[in-house]
């Protein structure tokens, strides 16, 4: 049983914690490696709202079906940037651009291959935890009958 209070909590602190995902992920850019810790903050944003709210209502707020979708774009994309580079003739996971080479800037954000690899884990791990929600909530809603 969900409360007033609970609801508006909830609601205020959707945004929010998006917003601070995506803080995080572009904190990758200089650390790498917050790919995986946005996708499990993002994800648990999506939690609190089936919690709180209960799953047909989240379904009809946000598009859970493409959770999915989503995990698979984000493995092509990790799986592209570790690749790409031996089909090249280079290592495994070698990162462009090279030290020392021009990096090009988005604002004062350096756009590096690193960065996209974050964004494919981000991909993934928020479409995975998504999709295994999704999964939970219904066999929860099945249980209860």
């Amino acid at each position: 049983m969900t409360t007033v209070l609970t609801r508006t909590v909830a609601r205020a602190l959707f945004l929010p914690a998006l917003v601070v995902a995506v803080a995080v992920l572009v904190k990758g850019y200089v650390a790498p490696g917050d790919g995986f810790a946005a996708g499990v903050i993002a994800a648990l944003a999506v939690l609190l709202q089936v919690v709180v709210f209960g799953l047909e209502q989240v379904r009809r707020h946000l598009r859970l079906q493409f959770a999915p979708t989503i995990a698979f774009t984000g493995l092509g994309i990790g799986l592209a940037v570790g690749f790409v580079p031996a089909l090249l003739g280079r290592p495994i996971m070698t990162h462009a651009p090279a030290p020392g080479d021009e990096v090009v800037h988005l604002g004062t954000l350096e756009l590096l291959t690193a960065v996209l690899f974050d964004i494919g884990v981000f991909l993934l791990v928020l479409g995975f935890a998504v999709s295994a929600i999704t999964m939970l909530a219904r066999a929860h809603a099945r249980r209860q009958g």
